[in-house]
């Protein structure tokens, strides 16, 4: 009973960490977006922006990153057979990619606070696709842990519709962000 309770507050956690991951790089969108608005107007929402992605990091997607981890460490403490499964280590390696993510995430939130609402280097298309970057592990996780042995033996077919899923988003975050671009003329 105790293993169910620890995973599904981790389930609880991971669900509260991701969304605030995504709307934590949308905000890094938003302050980009701010650079063709007059002065005043960046002024002000570049301000708001940097205070919303400092509270966003700090009173949720941090918090719930901890407890998510420090759940899924105690799942993994009451169940230590899942480290001789092929597709734990497999998950395991999304989550070393999830982490280097995460440690881009508190570097950029970070930036915006020492850039004291100058702009933001990174290209806009550039963070549009980042913002995807989570939905992609979110995918590889999630897949790898509702399949499991399954991910190992069919590997191949999911790498393919992984590739294709990856190229959608991102044809999809291109084909939007050029149709935001003739609408801004």
């Amino acid at each position: 009973m105790l293993y169910t309770i620890i995973k599904a507050l981790h389930i609880i956690f991971m669900v509260s960490y991701f969304a605030g991951i995504f709307y934590l790089v949308r905000i890094f969108v938003y302050y980009k977006d701010t650079d063709a608005f007059d002065e005043t107007k960046k002024n002000i929402l570049r301000e708001q922006y940097t205070f919303m992605a400092r509270r966003l990091w700090n009173i949720i997607t941090v918090p719930a990153g901890v407890i998510m981890t420090v759940c899924g460490l105690a799942m993994i403490f009451f169940n230590f057979n899942l480290m001789k499964t092929p597709w734990f280590h497999l998950k395991l390696t999304f989550l070393v990619g999830l982490a280097v993510y995460h440690y881009w995430c508190w570097k950029k939130v970070l930036k915006l606070k020492a850039l004291n609402g100058k702009t933001l280097d990174t290209a806009n298309i550039k963070l549009r696709q980042a913002n995807e970057i989570a939905t992609f592990i979110l995918f590889l996780v999630v897949f790898t842990v509702i399949l499991k042995s399954m991910v190992i033996e069919y590997w191949w077919q999911l790498i393919a519709g992984f590739f294709v899923l990856v190229f959608l988003i991102m044809m999809t975050v291109k084909l939007v962000n050029k149709g935001k671009g003739k609408r801004a003329r």
